[in-house]
């Protein structure tokens, strides 16, 4: 490889990393992160994440280059709120897994395992076992989302590096490569205060429900700019 796409690769790295940590993509995944009570899963959340994300643009990518072609802004955009939609749809989930439920702690296989359950108004007696694990199948999933979202930008971000095709294949495959490593960073971060809080209750349900909230919050505010801001509703209009 000559010296100048090797610096080229260097960058992609770079970026893949500091493309893991905009705002949507780590609000995003701080959800699935919030379920873990282990800091391993909490990490493994992130890669899992980096996975789905770096498939998305890989293939994606490859189409568009092959073909020559680029998602039109309307196209891409949409793409872009659908991020918006799963950061609130994410969010309320996550604050609604613990309203108005009474949590309690139980070691089984070695996995500490909430029992929630209700008081109904009939005086029955509701009972819900919940298994608070990591969803890798829902990290994985948020990653696919978010590469897709992103995969008009990376195309463009590809073209303007490289020569060939085999080229912009490294060229994804190294950026992806730095996503990877950089959610794997974050996650783990994130999942400190989680992890440690696993035992205090309260603590635990707070700290979910402020990223439950961060995450509405921010997705209502992701898809007003997206919409109003650059124009995506004028656009569906057209």
């Amino acid at each position: 490889m000559e010296a100048g796409f090797l610096s080229i690769l260097a960058l992609g790295f770079v970026l893949g990393i500091k493309h893991a940590i905009e705002p949507d993509h780590v609000i995003a995944v701080s959800t699935i992160a919030s379920q873990s009570k282990k800091l391993l899963k909490s990490s493994l959340a992130g890669v899992f994440w980096g996975i789905g994300h770096t498939a998305t643009l890989f293939i994606i990518g490859i189409i568009l280059i092959l073909m020559k072609g680029e998602i039109p802004e309307k196209w891409a955009m949409s793409l872009e709120f659908l991020v918006g939609i799963m950061l609130v749809y994410l969010g309320s989930s996550t604050i609604l897994s613990f309203k108005n439920a009474h949590l309690h702690h139980h070691l089984h296989d070695g996995e500490d395992h909430l029992h929630a359950h209700s008081h109904m108004n009939s005086g029955q007696h509701e009972h819900k076992h919940q298994h608070q694990n990591v969803s890798y199948l829902k990290s994985l999933i948020i990653g696919l989302v978010h590469g897709l979202a992103g995969s008009g930008a990376m195309i463009l971000l590809t073209m303007s590096s490289v020569k060939s095709v085999w080229e912009a294949i490294i060229y994804i495959l190294i950026f992806g490569g730095g996503t990877v490593i950089g959610m794997l960073f974050f996650t783990t971060i994130i999942g400190i205060p989680f992890v440690f809080s696993a035992k205090k209750r309260r603590l635990n349900k707070t700290l979910n429900q402020v990223t439950g909230v961060i995450s509405v919050g921010f997705g209502m505010y992701y898809m007003y700019n997206l919409g109003v801001t650059e124009g995506l509703f004028k656009l569906w209009l057209q």
